[in-house]
């Protein structure tokens, strides 16, 4: 007698299929694994074409199979409305909750909180500059001065990973840059998953991770101002900025698993575990980051370049070296809200669902 045929178990979601509607854009993959750069491409032409929703339901797969795409061209004739509505529909056309849109940062009510360049705030749009943190965050109590160089692994993060439900989508516009420095490196998720062993990876996947980030009810309570709320989505509410997450999570564009929440700015530490357990654990998600460059793509950015990224599927990382020479990077960022994140037990890594070998 035959062995009895099963059916593989089903996703929570199906995986989105990409068309051919941005076939006809010249592209280079940053590295086989993460990146994916467009250097003539135009954002404003893709939302003036005829099918301009297929064209961002197809570019929003891309960011989420490639992890990060750069438009190298300046996109100077986007405003900022149409920066935000791009970030908007990626998440829309790609099945996020219909309650959720863009994201508020908690702190926009600080009479800090800079302005774009024309001198107008929007509560949509993050406004990026190398001097904007130390102005943002100067109502916070008192921190000591730093006695021993900087760890640099505390930049990795993803976006607003301190909410319930996260950012999906992030796109950063840059206005200026210095002559030099301020590189962003975003760093694959997919693959950060895929490099662990298989006892390892059922391990990670039976956790979660406290993100907690309190800074911003210091901030507002030494600054004598409201936390903005909602923020994106009516689960993301007042002063709850400490969700757990899954070390683990299934992005539900692609139906791949990713490391996600194992390291970085806002993971304050791995739920049920001994504090030098949850030490150990992210002192080894973050070897396999600094082991592994070939799953890092590397953005040099230029005047009106734009990155777009699904900050499911990947960990990103500023680089804090512009107080070396002069000039200011400054950029607008507009982010998305997705879902509450989940692991699915249907899922795979990217490499078993493409057919790719381990190693």
């Amino acid at each position: 007698m035959g062995s009895l045929q099963t059916n593989p178990p089903k996703l929570v979601r199906e995986p989105l299929k990409k068309g051919i509607s941005i076939d006809h854009l010249e592209y280079v993959d940053v590295t086989p694994i993460i990146g994916r750069e467009y250097p003539t491409a135009s954002l404003k032409e893709m939302l003036d074409a005829p099918n301009a929703d297929e064209q961002l339901r197809d570019l929003a797969i891309t960011i989420c199979e490639r992890g990060v795409v750069f438009f190298r061209a300046p996109q100077d004739d986007l405003s900022v409305d149409e920066q935000k509505h791009i970030t908007d529909m990626l998440g829309k056309l790609t099945g996020r909750p219909a309650e959720n849109g863009l994201h508020v940062h908690p702190l926009y009510n600080d009479p800090n909180n800079l302005p774009m360049a024309d001198g107008t705030t929007d509560k949509h749009i993050y406004v990026i500059n190398s001097e904007a943190q130390k102005k943002l965050y100067a109502t916070m109590k008192d921190r000591p001065a730093a006695t021993e160089p900087k760890d640099l692994g505390r930049e990795w993060h993803s976006d607003s990973l301190f909410e319930t439900c996260p950012s999906d989508f992030s796109f950063l516009r840059m206005q200026s840059t210095p002559p030099s420095g301020g590189d962003t490196l975003w760093v694959s998720g997919y693959e950060m998953y895929d490099r662990l062993s298989r006892p390892y990876q059922r391990f990670l996947e039976s956790l979660t991770a406290t993100c907690a980030q309190p800074v911003f009810k210091s901030a507002c309570e030494k600054g004598g101002y409201s936390v903005m709320s909602p923020r994106g989505s009516p689960l993301n509410v007042d002063f709850e900025f400490a969700p757990q997450h899954p070390v683990v999570r299934t992005h539900p564009v692609t139906g791949w698993k990713s490391l996600f929440a194992g390291v970085g700015l806002h993971v304050s530490r791995i739920d049920e575990v001994t504090s030098y357990e949850d030490y150990m654990i992210r002192e080894y998600v973050m070897r396999i980051i600094t082991r592994n460059h070939d799953s890092i793509a590397r953005m040099h950015w230029t005047r009106g370049a734009c990155a777009i990224w699904s900050n499911v599927c990947t960990l990103h990382a500023a680089t804090p070296d512009t107080h070396l020479v002069e000039g200011v990077r400054t950029g607008v960022r507009a982010s998305g809200i997705g879902e509450v994140p989940y692991l699915d037990p249907a899922s795979t890594g990217r490499r078993e669902a493409l057919g790719l070998p381990k190693f």
